[in-house]
């Protein structure tokens, strides 16, 4: 589990795709306690470490390649990096658990004095979880949501997350992952599971099983 504060940016170093998916090795200064078999979310996806060397080596899995940006990735790009969430860890952003619900498209990206706004085209299976000053992680950042529409959602960076991330590196046309709350999702689960009770009692009581 993590939080969607971003430790530091790291720069690919390897990238080497193999027929079961992909070796991504990434330079970055996340500190000495960092072990194999560790998980660590880059750009918002979990990885386990798998060797150390010239960097921090990660195997990627078909499937993650196919339904994240990490397949995309080139030497020389900036990752979002973030060890996985400890107990004496303070929660400071929101509950992100590293597995991505989609990969958004950014449509726009405009300058409005010291922010930098973002509005990103996601499937509409995302969208219904996404809510007005809520949570949402984009490439493994957690942000708020500041206004949506029906395809689309804007977010608001601070220069700080700029300097400390890749999300300054992105445009237009490019691509980040996007993991909606999961507190949403519980929400969901929750009252689609009540409406199927409720179903199931109002059948009983019209057969007369129950009055």
């Amino acid at each position: 589990m993590f939080t969607g504060l971003v430790e530091c940016s790291g720069e690919v170093s390897l990238m080497k795709k193999t027929p079961t998916g992909a070796r991504l090795v990434v330079k970055a200064d996340l500190g000495r306690d960092v072990k194999i078999g560790d998980s660590i979310a880059v750009n918002g996806v979990c990885l386990t470490v798998v060797n150390f060397g010239s960097g921090i080596a990660f195997d990627i899995s078909l499937e993650t390649m196919k339904s994240t940006n990490l397949g995309n990735l080139k030497v020389g790009d900036r990752v979002n990096l973030e060890r996985a969430l400890t107990l004496t860890d303070r929660l400071g952003g929101h509950i992100v658990t590293g597995h991505v619900d989609a990969v958004g498209t950014i449509i726009e990206r405009r300058q409005t004095g010291e922010y930098t706004y973002y509005r990103i085209e996601v499937p509409e299976g995302v969208m219904r979880y996404l809510v007005k000053k809520g949570s949402v992680a984009v490439d493994g950042i957690s942000l708020t949501v500041v206004s949506l529409d029906e395809t689309s959602f804007t977010v608001a960076i601070i220069p700080h997350t700029i300097k400390v991330t890749n999300i300054g590196d992105k445009t237009a046309g490019g691509t980040v992952n996007i993991e909606a709350d999961i507190l949403g999702k519980y929400v969901e689960r929750f009252l689609s599971r009540e409406k199927k009770d409720l179903g199931l009692m109002e059948t009983l009581m019209k057969e007369g099983y129950i009055k």
